[in-house]
């Protein structure tokens, strides 16, 4: 079998359940759609995975934690 028979005995890819379209025009639209998809793909086929998140971005970072005791409060202190 060659590519031509197989793409012919599979099931297409998207269904057109508008009436009264030509072959160019189904021709064109299954086009610029294959052509989305794959665009698509191609774009999450180059991002990195191990990119940070925006929620992640957002974090500031914590304080360090305050220290009780004799002094510890003197720089308030007018």
């Amino acid at each position: 079998m060659d590519e031509s028979t197989d793409f012919a005995a599979a099931e297409p890819p998207f269904r057109v359940v508008t009436r009264g379209l030509s072959a160019g025009e189904l021709a064109a639209v299954t086009v610029v759609v294959e052509a989305a998809v794959q665009q698509e793909l191609e774009q999450l086929q180059s991002e990195p995975t191990t990119s940070t998140t925006a929620w992640q971005r957002s974090q500031r970072s914590l304080r360090a934690p305050l220290e009780p005791g004799p002094g510890a409060w003197r720089s308030f202190s007018a």
